[in-house]
Parts: structure tokens; sequence; C-alpha cells
């Protein structure tokens, strides 16, 4: 096998598990050299309710990338987390600095970042992501760049992300058994908006919409910032559900009708169209109505939908946001769910596709819905690598600065000065 640079993500979802390996390439996008995917029998609702069911299905899924990327490729793996136990909240962090001559610096910013992980949580609670909106430099507020600045008191809003630290624990649990070490724990909604949304949109002001299978993840961005993180806990498999105990079927035959035949408007499907689903054990088939089935449909999206756009009030930001909403994920599949996302929340609808990014390369099936978070996290892998990458230089920079200063002087001329050979059997002092 090939060795190349890659990244490799891990979606843990609550209907599948998806593995996609890429590597970026001279201009800068990314390729997908292979994608495994696989079911999700130990999760409910984005949490690990069965840590041997769900390490087995991330082995598969891996094996599968493996196979289909043809390389070899690092254990390690960028994973995405969910479920309705994520919270969020603002916090303001304020740092001292000694001098005001001094220009601010990517250590200073580190600094104060790092002081927020040491916030006292509630019992069970750990933060996940502290993420800076603006900065205050001396009471200035508004300033989004302060590398190089001056000034002596440095203040920071932050958009802290938290979630439960046994759920956290138990994703770690999942990937070290099936042989792998966790590289980042991404929340996911922040990885798909890396896959489907612009810097327009973010800059504009957009609320991004991933309707996955357990949940439905909402991030607000407005001026290319972060402003406001929501788990909503329906998804798309709520919608099967429905379908199942609304038809009296089987819970996979209701998966079929809601992909093959689900519209999320009823008045858009015909009166007199019929899907007919094989009987159990040899008993005559069950006629269900496509009419009936996109009512079902559209009484539990429009209740996700609701709930979309009381998040999106709560934001404060709604009457910012002029990118409208992005939906995402499988459940943005469903045919008709812009216009009745458009008719709840008044504000403009498009699907996200995770291809803003992407190369055309040999993997073509990853640019659909589903694959987003996925997308996002290998995307989100490369800017970690970056961001690393950086910082060591700016280490070396550093060192290679000290040296020859004057502590170095000091202690050249010292080893000199005992480093001085005897003379006549005498220390020459």
């Amino acid at each position: 096998m090939e060795k190349f640079d890659t990244v490799v993500s891990l979606d843990i979802g609550t209907t599948k598990i998806v593995a996609i390996v890429g590597r970026k390439n001279e201009h800068g996008k990314i390729e997908i050299l292979g994608v495994g995917k696989t079911k999700s029998p130990g999760v409910k609702r984005g949490i690990v309710t069965n840590i041997a069911e769900t390490s087995e299905a991330i082995k598969i899924a891996i094996e599968k990338a493996e196979k289909d990327s043809g390389i070899e490729f690092d254990r390690v793996v960028n994973v995405g987390i969910a479920g309705q136990h994520i919270k969020s909240l603002q916090h303001r962090g304020i740092r001292t600095r000694d001098s005001i001559d001094d220009e601010i610096s990517q250590d200073d910013i580190d600094a104060l970042v790092e002081d927020m992980y040491k916030l006292v949580m509630l019992p069970g609670e750990k933060i996940i992501h502290v993420l800076p909106q603006e900065y205050i430099i001396d009471g200035e507020q508004g300033i989004t760049k302060p590398i190089g600045m001056s000034g002596v008191r440095l203040e920071a809003n932050f958009h802290i992300i938290t979630g439960q630290e046994a759920a956290k624990n138990n994703i770690y649990k999942c990937v070290e058994k099936a042989g792998l070490d966790v590289a980042e724990l991404i929340l996911e909604p922040l990885a798909s908006a890396e896959a489907v949304l612009n810097s327009e949109e973010k800059e504009g002001g957009v609320a991004l919409v991933d309707i996955g299978g357990g949940t439905t993840d909402i991030a607000i961005f407005y001026d290319d910032i972060i402003r406001h993180t929501a788990v909503i806990p329906f998804g798309g498999s709520s919608i099967t559900e429905d379908i199942k105990e609304g038809c009296t079927i089987l819970r996979g035959q209701a998966e079929q009708l809601k992909v093959k035949f689900g519209s999320a408007l009823a008045d858009q499907t015909q009166d007199n169209e019929i899907v007919a689903i094989p009987g159990l054990a040899g008993r005559d088939p069950k006629e269900i109505s496509i009419k009936n089935l996109a009512h079902i449909i559209q009484a539990r999206m429009q209740e996700i939908l609701e709930y979309v756009d009381h998040e999106i009030k709560n934001s404060g930001f709604r009457d910012k946001l002029i990118a409208g909403i992005v939906l995402t994920g499988g459940g943005s599949q469903l045919k008709h769910i812009s216009q009745l996302c458009e008719y709840i929340t008044g504000m403009g609808t498009r699907v996200g596709y995770p291809n803003q990014h992407l190369a055309k390369g040999e993997v073509d099936n990853v640019t659909s819905p589903t694959f987003s978070t996925g997308v996002g996290l290998v995307i989100k892998g490369f800017e970690a690598q970056e961001k690393e990458a950086t910082r060591k230089d700016r280490v070396t920079t550093h060192s290679n600065k000290t040296k020859g200063g004057f502590f170095d002087q000091f202690f050249n001329k010292s080893k000199e000065f005992f480093d001085e050979p005897e003379v006549d059997g005498e220390e020459q002092l």
C-alpha cells in the first residue's frame, strides 16, 4: 500500500457510522480517497448506548474505508460528537498583560483560551470547545484580529460548548476499543458548517440546520463568527418511527417508504397514489396512501422546524441572517423540505451539499448531504494540522531569536572562564 499524508474522519451517527479518508492536493482542495459506511446499532439520539456494538461497527467502517482507498493510513481519527446533552453558554475572559509596548501575540490568545477551559462546570459536564467571538483591548470593543495590537487589558467574549463527560468518555472508549486514537473531538454541526457553508454566508449571517438520524443540530454564524449552537432531540429516526406507528408496518419498511416516496408537503402529492407493502408470513400486501404518508412526515417535520425557528429567535440574530437557512444531513433529502422550511420560518432556504472544498476525486458519492459531517471532520483535521505546524514554527522562531541574547552570551563567557587550562598544576584565576 502507498503511504500518504491523510486525515481520517469518523462520524458516529444514530443510523450510520461513516469513515472517510481524505488528503489535500496542491490546489488546497480535499481529495476523498475512500469511504466506509455501516449501520450504527449501538447509538441512540447521538449518544453511545452499547460500547461493544459501536466499536465493532467502527472497525467495519474503518476497514471498508481502508480497502476503498487502497492506502495505508495512520490509526488516528477526528471524531464528531452530538446528542441532546450538548449545551452552550457565553462567557467573558480577561487577561492582564505585563507591558503595553509588547504587541499582542498568539501566545496571549492561547493563554486566554486555556483559562476558559479551567471554568468550573456542573458535575458531570465537560468543556468541548472554546470559540472566541470578539476581543476587547483596553476597553475598545469589536476587535476580531487582536494580534499585533498593543494594550494591557485583553478581554474576549467566548462561545463555550459543553457536554456530558460520560458521553464523551464512551466515544473515546469505542474508538480505542476499535484500535484507533482520537486526534480531536469536534461538535458535529461545526464540522458540517465547514463542509457546506461558504465564507459569504458566514459573514452575512446564516443558520445551518443539520437534520441527522437522532438529532437536529443548529449552528448560527454572523460576521464570520459562531454565535449560537443548539441540539434538538428529534431527527430522521423520529419520522421513521411515526411512519411505523401510523401505518402499522415494520421499521425497515417505514424507512424505505420515507426514502423512496416521502414528501415534507402533503399538498404536493397525488390523492390516488398507493404503495403496496408485502404482508408478513404470507399475509396479503398492505396498501398505503402516499398522501397519508406525506401527512405523517409533514406533521413531524413541521414540529422539528418550529423548534429550529424558536432557536433562531432565541439567538437574537433572526433579523440579521441575510443568507437565511442552509439544511443538510440525511433528513434534508426529503422532497419539498426547503418549501416547508421557508413556510414555517419565513426565511430563504437551500439544501447544502459538502462540495465547497472538495476536488474532483475517485469517490463522488460523498457529495450527498448525508456525508456533510464526515467531510467537515476531514476539513477540520487539516485545519488542526496547519495550526500545529504554525505553532511549531512560532516556537522555533522564538527559540532562534533568543539565541545569542544576553543569557546565552553570559553562559558562554562563564563556560570559557571555567574551562581555562591549568598552569603549573594550579587553576588560573
